[in-house]
């Protein structure tokens, strides 16, 4: 009988073979001159570590079909297949050629596309086919590797990588979550592609999806809510049916940037998605009135991308009196409008979304957008997160609602969410962990007020020109954060406080010596 921990070594081992291959990748990629840094490396390993993916898929899919005396169609066949160009002779110039020209001349002397235009001319019979999906992906994909042999080991590298091994899978999708972190270390725009994972974490928590359910984030980035509503409705399926309406009708995306397509096409792939359902245009392209019941879904979970703008003909496609250039405003009416709607069989779709303070008391358009929240949806919970929780991107405070379409809301709980014990932020080295959410999640079903949860009722909210940005009631003042002139006046009353103790205490031992 092997050990106990046998299972655990072997999973290290092959943490650690898969990580060694990734770096040795990324090591020859440093070398070719036209990959400037991270932000040009991890979109040219993704997209390849994609065709080796497909391959093996299509290879196991083949297996299968042969075994069920069924007829398989590939969606690449013959020299554009992964087995077949990758571990070919071809190599330097001529690889260069077969991957980047329009048209190349085989070997055979056929003149044919080269590799990325024949992937962008795929076309699928609808917009879930796997070759749409693919046509859609390396459309805004190019090969920006200059040194052909450089590409040549790196590519013998990857087919090393077996995705058939769901153990090899599910460690190379935590390996690239760091990956994606790294990016968004290294390259300013990928912060707004990035939420931290405990604040994803909690999130799908606290909503806690159901299998049979509809998931969807319409601006998802590299698809880190997207994974993690996957890996939570994942741990519910037990049947095979179960596995079908987990793989086809649970996920649903949108992201519009090709970059953070591709990432999240590739990152909710090696969590095991086969083919993400993933829109890869404007989110907010529809007539916001043209939506109906057939485009609502039971959970939302989103970061909109706050401080956006958008043209004037995205602008149109919502209310006179609700229009605004503002990317996250147009995005909150969207959620809200998908949202399924409260009925007899339904109790109604649920949103988790993170905002800025802005929001929170915005006037104008997001007054009258936080009208509508509070009149026709109940927003029954925000999470007040601590500063530096986006650190070192933005120190602007934070704030996450939650929301759901049973009634209009009645009073609002607020929770404001500490920073860990002697720290005054957040930063890139110490960085939000899940585990601080614990008593959170622990209140969450059993709320109580305390000194740092506190309700208000929404009559409150509506007098107050709808503002929601309303302070801990029941906190200690934070001297820090105080104005000079009101800093200068608590010190003032301390010392006068003091001193009138010092006095009292300087007329009773007065009186000792006295009576003594």
């Amino acid at each position: 009988m092997p050990p106990r921990n046998s299972k655990t070594k072997s999973a290290q081992t092959t943490a650690q073979r898969l990580a060694s291959t990734l770096k040795s990748v990324r090591d020859i990629m440093r070398k070719d001159k036209g990959l400037s840094g991270d932000a040009d490396r991890l979109p040219m390993l993704t997209w390849l570590m994609f065709l080796k993916f497909l391959d093996d898929l299509e290879q196991t899919h083949q297996a299968e079909a042969e075994f069920d005396g069924r007829t398989y169609r590939p969606v690449l066949d013959g020299v554009y297949q992964w087995r077949n160009w990758a571990r070919s002779d071809v190599t330097g110039d001529d690889l260069l050629s077969f991957i980047n020209s329009e048209r190349y001349e085989s070997n055979s002397g056929d003149t044919i596309p080269g590799l990325l235009a024949h992937l962008r001319a795929l076309q699928g019979d609808g917009t879930r086919d796997r070759r749409t999906v693919v046509a859609d992906i390396f459309r805004g994909v190019q090969n920006r590797m200059i040194n052909g042999y450089l590409l040549k080991e790196v590519v013998q590298k990857l087919d090393a990588l077996d995705f058939t091994s769901s153990d090899e899978s599910h460690t190379l999708g935590a390996l690239y979550e760091g990956l994606l972190k790294e990016m968004r270390d290294a390259a300013g725009d990928a912060g707004e592609f990035y939420t931290p994972r405990p604040v994803v974490r909690f999130m799908v928590a606290a909503l806690n999806p159901q299998l049979g359910e509809t998931v969807l984030d319409p601006a998802c980035g590299t698809g880190g809510f997207l994974v993690e509503a996957f890996d939570h409705l994942k741990a519910q399926a037990r049947t095979t049916e179960d596995h079908e309406t987990l793989q086809e009708r649970s996920i649903l995306g949108g992201e519009a940037k090709p970059l953070p397509y591709l990432l999240a096409q590739m990152n909710l792939t090696l969590h095991g998605l086969e083919s993400p359902q993933i829109d890869s245009g404007n989110s907010l392209r529809h007539n916001l009135g043209e939506l109906g019941d057939g485009s609502r879904v039971d959970v939302i979970l989103a970061n909109p991308p706050f401080g956006g703008e958008e043209e004037r003909s995205i602008q149109n496609n919502f209310p006179a009196d609700k229009r605004a250039s503002e990317t996250a405003l147009l995005f909150m009416q969207l959620i809200m409008r998908r949202l399924r709607r409260h009925t007899q069989q339904h109790p109604g779709g649920r949103a988790a979304v993170i905002v800025p303070n802005g929001f929170l008391f915005s006037d104008g358009v997001g007054g009258r957008i936080k009208q509508q929240m509070l009149e026709e949806f109940n927003l029954h919970t925000i999470v007040r997160l601590p500063n530096g929780v986006f650190a070192p991107y933005t120190n602007i405070p934070s704030n996450i609602l939650f929301f759901d379409r049973s009634g209009p809301t009645q009073d609002i709980w607020y929770y404001d969410h500490p920073l860990p014990t002697g720290r005054k932020n957040y930063t890139k080295t110490q960085p939000i962990q899940f585990e601080e959410f614990t008593p959170l999640l622990d209140w969450w079903h059993a709320r109580e007020e305390n000194d740092r949860a506190w309700r208000v009722d929404v009559s409150a909210i509506a007098g107050n020109n709808y503002n929601l940005d309303v302070k801990n009631p029941n906190a200690a003042p934070d001297l820090e954060h105080l104005p000079p002139e009101q800093l200068l006046a608590d010190i003032l009353g301390k010392e006068r406080r003091i001193l009138a103790l010092l006095e009292e205490l300087q007329a009773e031992l007065g009186k000792e010596v006295v009576s003594a």
